[in-house]
C-alpha cells in the first residue's frame, strides 16, 4: 500500500532535485538527520538546539517534518512535488534510504538530507483541478496529500492503491499560516488566469490577446496573416508606423506544455539587423531555452508565470471582453514573505 507525500522545495534546489533524481530538505545545522532517533520529543529538543533563535510554535512543526522525512518515507512510496518556477506537478516514487550530503561551510541555507527519487512523469499544473492543487499548496515542507492522492496518482499509474490517513501534523504558527494563505492566493489566481485563457481562446485568439497587452504596454502592434506568418503571430514597435527599430517579433503559443529549443530556434531564425524576438506562453520553458535566453540579447521569453503578471499589472486597461474572460477584483493579503 503506497502512500504519496507532498513536498516543497526553493527553486534553484528544485532545479537541482529533477536534474539528479532526488528530493531534498533543510535544517543544515542539525547535520546528517539519519542519526535522529525515532522519537518526536528528542527531534524536537534537537531542533531546538540548533537553532536556539527558533519560535516555539513553530519547532514541533519543524520536528514533525523531519520525523516523516526520516523515519515514515519507504521506498516505493510516491512523491508529489510542485514546481513554482515551470508550473509543473512532477510525480515520482521513493526508491532509496536518507542520503546527507555536506555543503560549504558558508551556506546557511544548504539541503544538504535527501532522498532519492525515480521521476515518473511531469504535468502542467493545469491537467489538475483546483481542490487538488490547493491540497498540495500545504504549509508544510513535507506532508501527506490525502484527499486528491488518486488524482495524483492516476497520471502515472491508475492502478495503484494507497493507505494515506492523517497525521499528526502540529498546529502551525500564524506567521506560517499566513504566509501559506498569500502564496496560495497568488497560486490560486495564477492557475486561473492560466485555465481561462486557455480554455477560452483559440490559438489564434491568443494571438490578438497578446497584440492587446503589448498595445495597453505601449507598443504599437500588428498581428500576422494566419497562414503565412512564418513563426511570427505578432510584430510591435515604439513608432506609429514601424519602420523605427528596434521591431519586435512575437510568437505566441497556447500551450501549457514545456517549450523546446526547436520552437524558440524558429523564431530567431526570421531576426534580421534591429529586430528582437519575443516568445509568449502559457507554459514554462525548458531550462535549456534559458540559458539561450541569458546568453542572446536579441531574445526574450514570457511564460505562463510572466504573463499572469503582465496582464495583473496591466489589467484595469484591458478591454471589457478580456475583462470578462478573466474576471478578477483586487484583495489585499499578508505580505510576510
Amino acid at each position: 500500500m503506497a502512500k504519496l507525500w507532498g513536498l516543497h522545495m526553493p527553486v534553484g534546489i528544485g532545479l537541482s532535485a529533477i536534474e539528479n533524481n532526488r528530493v531534498s530538505i533543510g535544517w543544515k545545522h542539525m547535520g546528517d538527520l539519519s542519526a535522529l532517533p525515532k522519537d518526536r520529543e528528542a527531534i524536537k529538543a534537537a531542533v531546538a538546539s540548533a537553532y536556539p533563535d527558533k519560535k516555539q510554535g513553530a519547532i514541533p512543526v519543524e520536528a514533525g517534518v523531519i520525523y516523516r522525512f526520516v523515519h515514515e518515507i519507504k521506498a516505493g512510496d510516491y512523491v508529489v512535488y510542485p514546481s513554482k518556477h515551470d508550473r509543473v506537478v512532477n510525480l515520482g516514487r521513493f526508491t532509496g534510504e536518507l542520503a546527507f550530503e555536506e555543503g560549504p561551510a558558508d551556506d546557511d541555507d544548504g539541503y544538504p538530507n535527501s532522498r532519492l527519487v525515480e521521476w515518473l512523469g511531469h504535468f502542467p499544473r493545469s491537467e489538475f483541478s483546483q481542490s487538488a492543487l490547493y491540497e498540495i499548496g500545504s504549509f508544510l515542507t513535507l506532508f501527506l496529500v490525502k484527499n486528491h492522492t488518486s488524482e495524483f496518482l492516476a497520471k502515472i499509474d491508475p492502478n495503484v492503491q494507497n493507505d494515506n490517513e492523517p497525521d499528526q501534523d502540529a498546529v502551525p504558527d500564524d506567521d506560517s499560516v499566513s504566509s501559506t494563505v498569500t502564496r496560495q492566493a497568488e497560486e490560486t489566481t495564477e492557475d486561473f488566469v492560466i485555465k481561462r485563457i486557455h480554455a477560452g481562446l483559440s490559438g489564434h485568439e491568443f494571438e490578438h490577446f497578446i497584440a492587446h497587452l503589448l498595445e495597453r504596454m505601449g507598443y504599437t502592434v500588428r498581428v500576422t496573416q494566419k497562414s503565412s506568418d512564418g513563426g511570427v503571430d505578432v510584430i510591435a514597435h515604439n513608432d506609429k508606423l514601424g519602420f523605427e527599430p528596434p521591431i519586435i517579433k512575437v510568437q505566441c503559443k497556447r500551450t501549457t506544455n514545456q517549450i523546446n529549443e526547436t520552437e524558440v530556434r524558429e523564431l530567431l531564425g526570421t531576426l534580421v539587423e534591429g529586430e528582437y524576438g519575443l516568445f509568449v506562453t502559457l507554459g514554462p520553458f525548458a531550462q535549456k531555452v534559458r540559458q539561450s535566453e541569458r546568453n542572446l540579447s536579441k531574445l526574450r521569453l514570457i511564460d505562463g508565470e510572466q504573463l499572469f503578471e503582465l496582464i495583473v499589472t496591466h489589467y484595469a486597461s484591458l478591454s471589457p471582453r478580456y475583462r470578462t474572460l478573466i474576471p478578477l477584483r483586487q484583495i489585499y493579503v499578508p505580505d510576510l514573505v
